[in-house]
């Protein structure tokens, strides 16, 4: 396996399926799927004691046992008959309405936050046991019988009636917890605060890079991209690391993730010796529709520059909510003011450097978190003041090196509110530093 440098100098392991688990949490029907089947071996299982007990029963001769359970079931098939009827209408007016809500939420704050509806283990739960419930309702109907004498009937499904409707108080519990989610995404500090969380779980996830790199060889060879086009989401570090070992090589990353890759662009370059074979490098490289937060440390100041924008457009104008994204974005900044930004340098057991995956620098992410918003902030005070204080005190947070891309955006600042205010009063005004924005 390979390991990744931290803060603290040890080393850790990069988990071998992370990008797998991480595929599955963005599609929408491996958790229902699972309810699907874990509902048929639940209904399985639990006929099979129903089963047992009533063959036992018999066996002991306790007649009178048995025709009292088929009283029980005889009295729970009309609850079971109306779940079962009930059950795939409600999670159709349910999911209908959820989906109108989210594209309403989409059109507001931005189309990616479609991905916090997708990924939400609330919503996929939910789905999943709604989705069981009704499975397991028909599995019990048609366990049924029309027999009722006592000393014939093989079986009276009693324990499974008991279940659907635990079943059922299940359900109705996570759709109460469903609803309060949904209700979250609408909000935009819920959403901000999303977009944060996820941001900086990505940062230490990945540990802390390298400001220098490894002494490389030249590199011998480029592995070009084979697969179809669009978004570089991630790689499979740990598979990699391992290829290299084994060939006594080192790759390097070509593109960052979030690139958008072409077939026939370079994507990993062989230093120190031959290339490995394609079939080595198999399901090492992730390429999909859209960028992830798995190993994008630059997708979350991205939405939250996208909401702001958004926000401060003339159908939406709602200052306000550019000032909360500013918040974030400053908060993220500022939790990278000293740490190292260059290469993630990910190694084997030994120690040894067998893959290099570029990240961006500094410069970069201070130019994605302002300078579009700035470009649609002059218009706007409270999105100005505010932004001149996130300047103002990231300039003291960070190391003197890292000081010139705040300055070259304050400047900037500056010379767009002088063009577009005239009013000398107005512009001291737009330029006063305040967290608030404006109160």
């Amino acid at each position: 396996m390979g390991q990744t440098r931290t803060v603290a100098g040890a080393r850790r392991r990069p988990r071998p399926l992370s990008p797998l688990r991480e595929h599955l949490r963005d599609t929408f029907w491996f958790t229902p799927t699972a309810g699907l089947v874990g509902a048929a071996a639940l209904a399985a299982g639990v006929l099979e004691v129903d089963r047992f007990v009533v063959g036992m029963l018999q066996a002991e001769g306790d007649y009178e046992a048995v025709e009292a359970l088929i009283g029980i079931a005889d009295d729970a098939k009309t609850i079971i008959t109306t779940v079962g009827s009930a059950m795939l209408t409600f999670i159709g007016v349910v999911f209908s309405i959820s989906l109108v809500a989210l594209q309403m939420a989409g059109g507001q704050f931005s189309p990616r936050v479609v991905r916090l509806y997708v990924r939400s283990r609330i919503t996929k739960c939910t789905f999943g046991v709604f989705l069981a419930t009704f499975l397991f309702a028909l599995l019990v109907q048609a366990s049924y019988e029309g027999d009722e004498n006592p000393r014939t009937v093989s079986t009276v499904p009693v324990f499974s009636g008991i279940v659907c409707v635990l079943l059922v108080l299940v359900s109705l519990g996570l759709f109460v917890a469903y609803v309060n989610s949904t209700l979250r995404l609408m909000r935009v500090s819920y959403v901000i605060d999303r977009i944060t969380r996820e941001s900086f779980r990505v940062l230490d996830k990945h540990g802390v890079a390298d400001d220098e790199r490894p002494v490389l060889a030249e590199p011998g060879a480029e592995i070009a991209h084979t697969g179809r086009a669009g978004v570089l989401r991630d790689v499979h570090v740990a598979r990699l690391v391992r290829v290299a070992r084994r060939h006594g090589v080192v790759l390097r990353l070509i593109p960052r993730i979030g690139d958008f890759v072409v077939p026939g662009t370079p994507v990993l370059a062989v230093h120190g010796g031959a290339a490995p074979p394609p079939r080595a490098l198999r399901y090492t490289v992730s390429v999909g529709v859209e960028r992830t937060f798995h190993q994008d440390l630059g997708f979350g100041l991205r939405q939250l520059s996208d909401i702001a924008q958004r926000a401060l457009s003339p159908a939406v104008n709602d200052p306000t909510t550019a000032v909360q994204s500013l918040d974030r974005i400053t908060q993220f900044l500022a939790a990278l003011a000293r740490r190292p930004l260059g290469a993630l340098h990910h190694c084997d057991r030994r120690g040894a450097v067998r893959l290099v995956q570029d990240v961006p620098g500094w410069a970069d992410l201070v130019d994605l978190g302002f300078a579009e918003i700035r470009g649609c902030a002059t218009g706007s005070p409270q999105v100005t003041r505010r932004l001149m204080a996130a300047l103002e005190d990231l300039w003291w947070l960070v190391p003197e090196d890292r000081r010139p891309p705040l300055e070259r955006h304050r400047a900037l600042l500056e010379h767009a509110v002088a063009r577009t205010v005239p009013d000398a009063a107005d512009r001291d005004f737009a330029l006063l530093p305040d967290r608030q924005g404006i109160g």
